[in-house]
């Protein structure tokens, strides 16, 4: 196999249960590799599938040797943890990182080393012409709309996972020993120059996303509370002003019991006041413990995920 010197191109692909787009993948991806023109490597994460992916993974090591590594996890501990196990093993000196459900054209790879050649150390891609539902279109728009007035990262589509990144930002998240963040991100705080590249984008080959809307959620958490204090503010501002409102509301009905007497209903006012209280506070809580729970994960340092095996040549 070729020496980490002469490796010009890492590949990271996460595959969790993707039988049905493996066979399609390798067809695709390895004719686009060898017409680039460049040395390169595939580092596949098998991320705990329960189906015959790891057969298949198997089976293409054994035949193409030369470029193809596969990471075994022994359990599934979801894709930033898949990919952060590769970026600590890569050898190339630039990394792609790409999905196994073929929605990210792997003939779109060059693009994003165009830019790199032209110096840039991050390139995302913005997927055009999206094939995603309107729901999951609308929401990702609501997301970066938060993510850009929340945090100084700046990008169009965080969601694309075709993206290339130089070996000294990788280097740099492999250093961090992030447990929760969201990777596209945080290899943007690091870059010196970062860019973003129209990609194509192509409907699910086979199978059902393994992203459901919870999945969705934590992933924005992570986003958000790895990269900035400003829910916190956000929310301390938000209570001062419940709080300063509902010492106006009760001055008010005290006044009117004083003025008026005894009046139908303002019981139940104050009632609706205090659940409303109630629910600022915890909501509050959540948040709090939000980044309370980021800080134990961190503090316990426990292992953030157990190869069981790896395939490969060693050089």
């Amino acid at each position: 196999m070729s020496t980490a010197a002469t490796i010009q191109l890492s590949v990271v692909i996460p595959v969790y249960n993707e039988q049905g787009n493996l066979p399609t993948l390798f067809s695709r991806l390895y004719p686009a590799l060898d017409a680039i023109g460049r040395t390169y490597e595939i580092i596949f994460t098998n991320d705990g599938s329960a189906d015959r992916s790891y057969e298949l993974l198997a089976a293409q090591h054994a035949a193409r040797p030369d470029v193809t590594r596969v990471v075994e996890f022994n359990a599934n501990y979801g894709q930033h943890m898949a990919v952060m196990a590769a970026l600590e093993r890569v050898r190339g000196e630039v990394i792609v990182t790409l999905d196994a459900d073929l929605q990210n054209p792997p003939e779109e790879i060059y693009k994003l080393l165009e830019m790199t050649d032209a110096g840039y150390d991050c390139v995302g891609g913005m997927r055009q012409n999206r094939q995603d539902s309107f729901f999951r279109r609308r929401v990702s728009q609501l997301v970066n709309w938060i993510r850009s007035h929340l945090t100084s990262i700046t990008m169009t589509d965080q969601g694309c996972m075709l993206r290339a990144y130089s070996r000294n930002v990788v280097d740099g998240i492999v250093r961090s020993g992030a447990v929760n963040t969201f990777i596209p991100a945080l290899a943007y705080s690091l870059a010196q120059r970062p860019t973003e590249v129209p990609v194509a984008h192509e409907e699910r080959h086979a199978g059902t996303s393994n992203y459901s809307l919870y999945s969705l959620v934590r992933l924005n958490f992570d986003l958000i509370t790895y990269f900035t204090t400003a829910p916190l503010q956000i929310f301390t501002i938000f209570a001062m002003l419940c709080s300063a409102g509902s010492l106006f509301l009760v001055l008010v009905l005290a006044t009117r019991r004083l003025i008026l007497g005894p009046e139908e209903g303002g019981l139940f006012t104050l009632i609706g006041i205090i659940i409303f209280l109630i629910s600022v506070c915890m909501v509050g809580i959540g948040l709090i413990g939000e980044y309370l729970g980021r800080t134990y994960q961190v503090v316990r340092n426990r292992a953030r995920y157990h190869v069981s095996h790896t395939l490969e040549i060693q050089s």
